[in-house]
């Protein structure tokens, strides 16, 4: 086996919130843990993202999308370019892509399986354009291999907090968690809607993009009712591994659960942010508890941020567990995907299996990620 090496790894991340590339300069040692020497939130340019949101909608032709791969491969190695223009280039750069379909589901054409996923911001784009090599496209492979294609940052938080009896907990567009436990193999499964369905409602009822320090949630009131009904979804029985995503939540999703929605619109925004906290709540209480005693919860991802979110996740949770983010272990709450993306680059480039299948589904450990060279 090749010698590993420290490398310095550009990573690239856009999630279901689309509201920015999150790029990372990371430093990746060779016992796998990782350092982000600098981070940057790179908006989109404001048409691209209207389209990228018209793509999610279905309401796009395949021109469009053939278009937005290239376009959106354009605004990675912008997002590159500011790091490289203070820091020079990486050894490689290590992109996630801008996901705009994910379908984990086993369905079948002609006895042929239909599961997939889809990520569009061309690697060869990037890499002409920043002189480097890109390691990109990683979910395929576990799909092929059986997998679900998610969540991958299960493998980053297995490297990072083991020994713990924690669930480390992403809220991003989506929420996703990581079982660590001193007894049991790592685990992880999406919980659930995360800030998609939050965002959704205030650009529809307060013309704003997300609800900042969680200020109109801390307005309003809890619709019970209806957070129980919301809480009735088949996704949040379902029994993991599970992954999901904005073409199951969608914008029609939405508009039906609003059909029962209080009349006030801050208690719209109160009660969709408990609902992210309740569903993560309920999905320890169903697929964790069970199986390990937590110690510590482990918040990352934009809802870190959200204090509504975090003191509703609190009331949620049982009293014995702590809630801590990711900045309590000197991770950044805003940049860990990126920094899980380093490493997974990392392990790519060295041939080291990068999946988790106690976390996807999958038959078995693969390689994750496609190289593309100058």
């Amino acid at each position: 086996m090749e010698e590993l090496e420290t490398k310095k790894i550009i990573a690239l991340m856009s999630g279901t919130s689309c509201d920015s590339i999150d790029a990372g300069l990371c430093e990746v040692y060779p016992d796998l843990s990782c350092r982000l020497i600098s981070g940057i939130n790179y908006k989109y340019p404001e048409h691209i993202r209207a389209k990228l949101f018209q793509i999610f909608s279905g309401n796009c032709s395949i021109k469009d999308i053939c278009q937005m791969n290239f376009a959106v491969g354009h605004c990675f190695a912008e997002a590159c370019k500011v790091l490289i223009s203070e820091f020079g280039r990486p050894d490689f750069i290590s992109s996630h892509g801008q996901t705009i379909y994910h379908f984990p589901a086993d369905e079948k054409l002609d006895n042929i399986s239909l599961k997939s996923t889809l990520q569009i911001g061309e690697s060869s784009v990037i890499a002409q354009e920043t002189g480097c090599t890109v390691i990109s496209n990683f979910r395929e492979a576990d799909i092929a291999a059986g997998g679900q294609g998610a969540p991958l940052v299960c493998f980053a938080d297995d490297k990072w907090f083991k020994g713990k009896n924690a669930a480390v907990q992403n809220i991003g567009g989506i929420s996703n968690v990581t079982v660590i436990s001193k007894e049991l193999d790592t685990f992880g499964f999406d919980t659930g809607l995360g800030n998609i369905m939050i965002d959704y409602c205030m650009k529809k009822y307060f013309a704003m993009p997300y609800d900042k320090d969680g200020k109109i949630a801390l307005l309003g009131n809890i619709c019970e009712s209806w957070l129980d009904c919301l809480m009735q979804d088949e996704y949040y029985f379902k029994k993991p591994p599970k992954t999901t995503g904005r073409e199951y939540f969608s914008p029609i999703y939405i508009e039906n659960a609003l059909k029962l929605a209080p009349d006030k619109p801050e208690d719209i925004i109160s009660t969709v942010t408990a609902l992210t906290a309740k569903s993560i709540a309920v999905s320890y209480e169903r697929f964790i508890y069970p199986e390990i005693s937590l110690d510590e919860v482990i918040v990352g991802g934009g809802g870190a941020y959200n204090p509504a979110l975090m003191k509703f996740l609190r009331y949620y949770l049982p009293d014995n567990i702590e809630l801590k983010t990711h900045e309590d272990y000197g991770i950044s709450n805003n940049f860990k995907e990126v920094m899980a993306f380093a490493l997974l680059g990392y392990c790519t480039f060295y041939n080291i299996p990068n999946n988790l299948p106690c976390c996807t589904g999958a038959d078995k450990r693969v390689v994750m990620g496609k190289l593309t060279n100058l």
